[in-house]
Order: structure tokens, then C-alpha cells, then sequence
């Protein structure tokens, strides 16, 4: 007789669960007895207001659900979304029991899970029944009979193996059988809005286009340092940008520290505010050739391409809703 496979013997475990909940130590009742919600001090008005503000400081990422009934492509924007295991790759969704999504999926269905892009907020709304007027239809391709939204930071495609009762919303469990993923920050939502992740090493320069920025680091002078040598020290003055060509360096500050490789550059924020001085020391990790861009420089290749100018402005003004708003 030939062994079960994995899934099988999950499917035979919660089957055995169901079966006999006693021997797995759980009641595996219907519904739990309703229990009324207390309100931490402080807090007034309807609990389950209180209850999903309470959860909104969770901060997660944000899904695309979508699946195909018949020709149609049905999608809906979704945050409840968790892996459960490894082997075998499992993950599960909930889904409100009033969205025509939760009517879709059954045993044996398949789903996609569509993990947005930091800059996909207008596509999540698309599919949150928030569509603003002109924006273009999302665009699809077919992988396992399932539509996967394209641009998105990662795909899965998981087939529904178990649903669960979960009070107004429910539980799907799902087998993924396809997965990939690119490169890009997530879009996250937390405290009722969409929220983007703000690294350690700011980006202001490096988030300009190639053909805005490529003239600005051709005025670079080029220096060389020896592994081990200071290139920067908190407090000194911010008067150049340095694009990192080869060899590696070391971001120190106070509490945290980061490695910068080749394509790298260093001293975006302080050569905006020489005045306020060095935010790190800076040291050559192994030999280290960089191109230097004084702020006159910088200053210059602004005034004359007044695209760069305007495409450092919306650099910044979309860092200050990152950090800010």
C-alpha cells in the first residue's frame, strides 16, 4: 500500500480532528458561546468599532484576491491574508461572508493572492469598490487557470482545500501551487490608510530617473579610499553627495549600522541641509572609489533642468507623506 502523500495526510488529520475532537485536546465546536467585549480604559462608544480600530494598529500588507468564474475575473482588495505552513506550502484568507468573493470559493477552487506594490495604492482601491474615474483597468495573466494581477510584488496561486466558519467572515485554507516574487517595497496599511516603508539609508537623488540623474553624477570628481578610512563623520558639514563605484562602505549611527555596495549613494539628506551637518559616520569597507558632487554642483544641474528640479520636489514631498502625514 503506497504511503499518503502530504496534503493527504492533512486532509486526513483534519478529518480525523472532526471526527473525534477529544483525542486532539480541542472542542472544534460550531461557534464559540458570544462573550461581551470589554474596552480598555479610556475607551467609550460601540465595541466593535473600538474592536477593528484596535486592529488597524496591526500593520500588514496588502492582497489582491482574485479568481475566475466562467469568462469573468472577479478580484477584491484584501489585508487578512497569513501563511500556515511550509510543507505542505499552505496560507489562508479571510474573507467577509457578504463579498461575492466568499461565494466564489469552495473546495477545490482556485485563488490568487496578489501582493501590492508600495505603489499600487490606486489599484487597491480599484478592487476595494474605491475606483477613481479615468484610472486604467487593471491588467491579468492566466497561471493555473487563475488571474494574477500584473505589476504586482508577488503572485500565488493556491487551490481552496478546507473553509472554515470564522463569525461574519471565513476562513479559506488554500495548497499554493505557483509562487514568485520581484523586487520593490510593499504597500502597507495600518490605522485605516496606506502607509510605505521608510529604510534606514533615505532614498532622494537615487529615486530620480536615470536620464535626470546620469548628467548630475557625470560632474563627479573621482577619490579613492583605503579599507578602514573615514569618508564621513557625523557632525561635519554636508557639502557633497557620493555616488559609490566600487567596493563597499559602512554606515554607522547612533544604535543601527548598514553596508552600502557599488550604485550606492551616500549623503542624499545632508547635502539638502549642509547647515545641519553629518547624520553618520561613514567608513571604506576594503578599497572604495567614489565620485564626488559638491551641493554648488547639484545646485546648478538643477537650475538648468528644471525636470530634475521638479522630480526632486515630488521625491521629497512623497518622503514627507511617508514620514509626516
Amino acid at each position: 500500500m503506497e504511503r499518503a502523500s502530504a496534503p493527504e495526510e492533512f486532509e486526513m488529520a483534519i478529518a480525523d480532528a472532526i471526527a473525534a475532537p477529544e483525542a486532539f485536546g480541542s472542542s472544534f465546536e460550531a461557534a464559540p458561546a458570544l462573550a461581551e467585549l470589554e474596552l480598555g480604559v479610556g475607551l467609550e462608544g460601540d465595541p466593535a468599532i473600538a474592536f477593528r480600530r484596535t486592529l488597524g494598529m496591526f500593520a500588514t500588507g496588502v492582497t489582491v484576491l482574485t479568481t475566475l468564474k466562467g469568462e469573468s475575473v472577479h478580484g477584491m482588495t484584501a489585508n487578512a491574508f497569513m501563511s500556515v505552513s511550509l510543507q505542505p506550502p499552505l496560507v489562508l484568507v479571510s474573507i467577509d461572508r457578504r463579498a461575492r468573493m466568499s461565494e466564489l470559493l469552495h473546495e477545490g477552487t482556485r485563488i490568487g493572492v496578489n501582493v501590492l506594490e508600495a505603489g499600487q495604492a490606486t489599484l487597491s482601491d480599484h478592487f476595494a469598490g474605491r475606483a477613481v474615474e479615468g484610472t486604467s483597468e487593471p491588467l491579468f495573466e492566466l497561471v493555473h487557470d487563475t488571474p494574477l494581477v500584473e505589476g504586482a510584488l508577488a503572485h500565488l496561486v493556491a487551490r481552496v482545500v478546507r473553509s472554515y466558519w470564522g463569525g461574519d467572515h471565513s476562513l479559506f485554507l488554500g495548497q499554493v501551487e505557483f509562487a514568485r516574487y520581484g523586487e520593490g517595497e510593499p504597500l502597507l496599511f495600518h490605522g485605516g490608510r496606506y502607509e510605505r516603508l521608510v529604510r534606514d539609508h533615505p532614498h532622494v537623488f537615487s529615486s530620480l530617473p536615470r536620464e535626470l540623474l546620469d548628467p548630475i553624477l557625470a560632474l563627479g570628481r573621482e577619490r579613492e579610499y583605503a579599507d578602514g578610512e573615514t569618508i564621513m563623520r557625523i557632525g561635519e558639514p554636508g557639502t557633497e553627495l557620493l555616488l559609490v563605484v566600487e567596493g563597499a562602505v559602512r554606515v554607522e549611527r547612533p544604535g543601527r549600522s548598514l553596508t552600502l555596495g557599488a550604485g550606492e549613494l551616500v549623503g542624499e539628506i545632508e547635502v539638502l541641509d549642509p547647515g545641519g551637518g553629518r547624520i553618520a559616520d561613514i567608513h571604506a569597507v576594503g578599497d572604495v572609489r567614489c565620485l564626488a558632487i559638491s551641493r554648488g554642483q547639484l545646485v546648478a544641474a538643477l537650475r538648468s533642468d528644471p525636470r530634475a528640479a521638479i522630480a526632486l520636489i515630488e521625491v521629497l514631498a512623497a518622503r514627507f507623506r511617508e514620514t509626516g502625514s
